[in-house]
């Protein structure tokens, strides 16, 4: 486990008033680049009349929101330099994009990043001609910002990504602003509760600045009208100790603004130093101690602070209308062009840059330096601080495989042993997310060697459940939460991966968009290092749903992120549990990728050995000769295809009934472990060429493929390879409900005798002389489901199917195929 180091925490005071005054004018001074960078493409100083032609055609970005991010960026670069304190600063409100900018413009680490973007004049009209503009920078805290991990564009999850990032880093401290107009947001509101699970001796700090400017884009703010003494209880209920602070609203003196906040937050870095302490002593003495209650700052201040008044007569500052761009007729008329002169002016920046164009040296001095500057702080570019994993040989955890189906398994139970063994070997970097789901997807070996970290109250009997203040394992019923959490500790450099039910993984569907966005921009920018591969075991799915019913029957995450770019996602349908080892280990081990690896959880066969599972995991797809008919050198009259754990053992008996009942039939079977080999190689790294495809699927053959999921989608996977239309895709069609395994199948015509009906329909010539066949086929589902219906299980010859008839009822004793386990979650 993660031994703390001591916290950060030098001898502080409070600003004098020369120190005001810089801090003062560096906010002057971040304001000012902020608002250049919407407007201006030139005349950066105002060194001349500001005209038209310098402001740039097309007015985007956000203002609103900016004065208040700058405005606490300053106070926590005074509380950094005077503590020496290690922070990141974490910006919900994404929109306030050109304030981050300026920050680490100003402190020279722009220019460290970009040395084209000069500590001049000349570097300022870049700055402000790239903002929002094309071939330059977006108006969001984006991946080309240094010093940021969350660009918070779709809002809802600063505070998960925050706390992700804390985890195993106990000298860190993340302020982390949460926008009022965020704060309503469901996965926000539920992220208050994230300080339950944060260990304050081997985890870091988050301090959340809830950031009350009244007003979202056309309406004000839910948590900005209820009045402090409810929402000071709302905190209270959420476990922080809330400090309110206002500022802004009259005519105070710009320099005791700045010294009311800066002694509030000493005041909240003192309650915090002191928590430190205090959970240091205890983890010293072998002591318990209670959970803190972690103070936030609520933080007033009108929306578009500093700005106009008002325009065209109506109110600007302290209302929505300063929400994004509040002049936007800067370039086409001459009253908001004097508007836009006068604001910009008010900032005096001859004050503030010298005659070259540069930051003073006096207000530089009001910042940090070196890696104690939030845009410089190394765990902010994770991928240059991340560490490999040490790997145990997941060879060492192969099942005994004596001959295909030989055996059986439980494939995430096996999976599990080895995660066992990762924790042990990664005990700081390494952690498992999931929504109350570990020990129900079959990983609780981990518990051998970990517990459930977990910082609410205990009860006697929690020990018995694996709760602890410190563990590898973190369990919450929110998916946002696992999500955003692990998103946050990969983005600083370490490592983990999600389980969850297939069905509901859906939840994050949008949160896993703007990662993989972020992956997407961050291989286009040389100094971002690459991170660990976003990691997901989708268990508990589709066809072992049957027991749960309809509304947990979904397999259409698969679907959604194959429309990301095609570098950045890999997904995988291991068929058995030694291909799934082999998979996993490839996933932890790779960087830069989102992984989406489905698998089941029940007893299922085993296939292959673990030589073969690594070769064929390797190819990512392959013929099974010993499950096929094919004469070598001749080709096949019909390719059966698989993709999936329960589609393969569909296949496998429909080839088995095709041997016994056609033996003249020449047919190949192929698996299909990583489904991204199934397009074009002009279309994804992994995919087939026409030459290789054909090798493989034939060249005039019909292929009869069962699929896990929706089956259109190997339609468009394939469409470039399948210019005959020759591909028949068996898959699920949305066709659930509670029953049996097997009728789950039959639903949607994904089960081995509608395969083998499949063939008949797709083989020339087989249609006639078949039509026997063909009827049994039909036969034999209607006797399945009405044994489903009688009995309430399937038939024992289909639940007890094994690949070879004469295998020793000895082999397979460790389960059957239809168990489901009894979960009934």
């Amino acid at each position: 486990m993660n031994t703390a180091t001591v916290w950060p925490n030098s001898p502080s005071h409070a600003p004098s008033t020369e120190e005001l005054t810089a801090l003062h004018a560096w906010w002057r001074a971040a304001n000012y680049l902020s608002v250049g960078q919407i407007y201006l493409m030139d005349n950066p100083l105002l060194r001349t009349p500001l005209t038209r032609d310098h402001v740039k055609p097309r007015l985007l970005g956000h203002w609103g929101t900016t004065p208040g991010l700058t405005f606490l960026y300053a106070h926590a670069n005074r509380a950094i330099a005077q503590r020496d304190l290690n922070a990141i600063f974490v910006t919900g409100p994404g929109h306030g994009g050109p304030g981050l900018v300026a920050a680490s413009y100003l402190e020279g680490t722009y220019t460290q990043t970009y040395p084209a973007i000069t500590q001049d004049e000349a570097g300022l009209k870049r700055l402000f001609t790239q903002f929002s503009f094309p071939g330059g920078i977006p108006s969001h805290v984006a991946p080309e910002t240094p010093g940021s991990i969350h660009e918070g564009g779709e809002l809802g999850y600063a505070l998960s990504h925050a706390y992700g990032a804390m985890f195993d880093n106990p000298d860190q401290i993340a302020f982390t602003v949460v926008g009022d107009g965020e704060a309503e947001t469901g996965p926000l509101a539920t992220s208050w509760h994230s300080n339950k699970f944060v260990n304050p001796h081997s985890d870091g700090v988050v301090l959340p600045i809830l950031h009350l400017n009244g007003y979202k884009i056309a309406n004000p703010t839910v948590l900005s009208r209820i009045g402090d003494a409810e929402l000071e209880a709302l905190m209270r209920g959420y476990g922080h100790e809330p400090f309110v602070f206002t500022g802004g609203f009259d005519d105070e003196d710009p320099l005791e603004t700045h010294a009311r906040f800066a002694a509030l937050l000493d005041e909240v870095l003192d309650r915090v130093a002191a928590i430190k302490a205090e959970a240091a002593a205890a983890a010293e003495a072998g002591r318990e101690y209670e959970r803190p209650a972690w103070p936030m700052i609520v933080f007033r201040t009108p929306k578009g602070w500093t700005g106009p008044k008002q325009i065209d007569g109506k109110k600007t500052e302290g209302s929505w209308r300063s929400h994004q761009v509040p002049l936007a007729s800067a370039r086409d008329t001459d009253e908001h062009l004097a508007d836009l002169d006068a604001w910009l002016r008010s900032y005096r920046a001859e004050e503030l840059f010298d005659e070259d164009g540069a930051l003073r040296p006096e207000i530089a001095a009001a910042a940090p330096t070196g890696t104690h500057r939030m845009s410089a702080n190394p765990i902010t570019n994770g991928g240059a601080v991340l560490r490999a994993l040490r790997l145990p040989a997941f060879q060492d955890y192969a099942v005994d495989v004596p001959r295909p189906g030989g055996s059986v398994s439980e494939p995430t139970r096996v999976l599990g042993d080895w995660l066992r063994d990762v924790v042990a070997q990664n005990p700081d970097n390494f952690r498992i997310f999931g929504p109350d789901e570990t020990a129900s997807n079959r990983l609780q070996a981990v518990y051998d060697v970990t517990d459930k970290q977990w910082n609410a109250d205990f009860v006697p009997e929690d020990l018995e459940e694996h709760l602890a203040r410190s563990g590898r394992v973190m369990e919450m019923l929110s998916e946002h939460q696992c999500q955003g959490w692990l998103e946050g500790y990969l983005l600083t450099g370490r490592h983990g991966l999600f389980s969850s039910y297939e069905a509901f993984i859906h939840i994050v569907d949008s949160m896993v968009n703007q990662h993989a966005k972020w992956l997407k921009v961050t291989n286009e920018i040389e100094w971002r290092r690459p991170l660990a591969s976003l990691n997901y075991l989708l268990s508990s799915h589709v066809w072992r749903q049957d027991h749960n019913g309809f509304s947990h029957q979904d397999p259409g995450f698969i679907d959604h992120m194959v429309n990301k770019k095609a570098e950045i996602v890999r997904v995988y349908l291991p068929p058995d549990a030694n291909t799934l080892l082999s998979t996993y280990d490839h996933c932890l081990r790779s960087r830069q990728y989102v992984n989406v690896v489905v698998a089941g959880k029940q007893p299922n066969p085993n296939w292959l050995t673990m030589e073969e599972a690594v070769l064929h995991c390797t190819r990512g797809l392959g013929i099974w000769d010993w499950a096929g008919t094919e004469v070598e050198g001749v080709e096949p009259d019909v390719v059966l295809a698989c993709a999936g754990d329960i589609p393969t053992i569909e296949v496998l008996a429909a080839a088995r009934i095709l041997r016994e009942e056609m033996p003249e039939l020449k047919v190949r079977v192929v698996n299909v472990v990583d489904l991204m080999r199934l397009q074009d190689d002009s279309e994804h790294p992994h995919g087939l060429s026409e030459k290789d495809f054909d090798g493989i699927f034939g060249t005039d053959v019909p292929v009869v493929f069962a699929y896990h999921g929706y089956p259109w989608l190997i339609h468009r996977l394939a469409y470039r390879h399948d210019r005959n239309g020759r591909i028949h895709v068996r898959g699920y069609k949305e066709e659930g409900t509670t029953t049996t395994p097997f009728d789950m199948l039959m639903r949607n015509d994904t089960d081995r005798f509608h395969l083998v009906m499949d063939v008949i329909d797709r083989v020339d010539g087989l249609g006639t002389r078949s039509a026997g066949l063909r009827q049994r086929m039909a036969d034999e589902r209607i006797r399945a489901r009405a044994h489903a219906y009688a009995h309430g299980e399937d038939l024992p010859e289909v639940a007890g199917w094994q690949w070879d008839d004469n295998a020793d009822e000895a082999d397979a004793g460790k389960g059957t195929i239809a168990d489901t386990g009894g979960d009934n979650e």
